[in-house]
């Protein structure tokens, strides 16, 4: 027959399995951030959000700590602020299956859906305007419709950066896998640094306690060529193309798909229709 523990060492033991709790409870904030783009090719409009990524690893000092995940296909970087744990992670693939990788994250990092943040390009916005959404609809943008197609859900936060639309809707495909011109480039590292900061404020409010989950916030940079506007004319950030605008990097047709493909196959040609 067990005999009953001494009253000290049962208050004790209660103490501790509280405090066991607690911890548990704060290791569980965990957020999963995902920058949307085409790995390898980086200064392009459709990269800012692996652009913005950079700048938040850069921010929270752990921009040399990024390392290839092979069971996502993603370079990953883990961090804690606060009482949020953070796990960054740019896709090693196209921009029209980064959610295969995203997927891939969630379940290997045990990620609920509603704990992602995907940042990625908006053309709908000019350069210089940024806001988070809570779910919604690819809005014609691959690299989303990847994601919700992979995750069988729309509840993600987004971090949608202006890149402006082009004046002939016909160079859609072009202008996002073309680099930003001079006068963009003014301001582009002062929107990283906004994005950035906006993301990591975001997450911070969500994961507190008096914080709503639908929060929605919005940030504005002074347009390119705007007066006053100084704090846009340092080096660009990395990951962002210097100064003038270069040939697209690679075939237009496979950025701009229309169709998720599954795992394993290879991206097919199709006709325009997203971004």
């Amino acid at each position: 027959m067990l005999r009953p523990l001494p009253r000290r060492l049962g208050r004790l033991l209660s103490r501790t399995m509280s405090h066991c709790e607690t911890e548990s409870r704060a290791a569980g904030r965990r957020v999963l951030v995902a920058g949307l783009g085409n790995y390898g090719l980086q200064g392009t409009r459709h990269n800012v959000g692996m652009a913005v990524l950079n700048q938040l690893a850069q921010k929270l000092n752990i921009a040399n700590q990024w390392k290839a995940d092979r069971r996502c296909r993603a370079d990953v970087t883990i961090t804690n602020v606060e009482e949020a744990k953070l796990v960054l992670m740019k896709p090693r693939q196209l921009m029209n299956i980064n959610g295969l990788s995203v997927a891939s994250a969630a379940e290997i990092y045990k990620f609920r859906v509603e704990d992602i943040y995907l940042v990625h390009d908006d053309l709908d916005k000019p350069l210089g305007k940024m806001a988070i959404k809570l779910g919604g609809s690819a809005r014609g943008h691959n690299g989303v419709r990847s994601c919700i197609s992979s995750l069988h859900s729309d509840c993600m936060v987004r971090l949608r950066v202006g890149i402006g639309r082009p004046v002939d809707e016909a160079m859609v495909d072009r202008y996002v896998l073309d680099r930003f011109t001079g006068a963009e480039q003014e301001v582009v590292q002062h929107v990283l640094e906004k994005a950035a900061d906006l993301l990591l404020e975001h997450i911070l409010h969500r994961n507190s306690s008096k914080a709503t989950p639908a929060v929605r916030m919005r940030q504005d940079c002074p347009p390119p060529g705007s007066k006053g506007d100084s704090a846009g004319k340092g080096s660009p950030a990395e990951g962002l193309a210097p100064h003038g605008r270069g040939p697209a990097p690679g075939p237009a047709a496979w950025i701009s798909m229309r169709n998720t493909p599954s795992s394993g196959e290879t991206p097919p040609l199709s006709p325009a229709g997203g971004w």
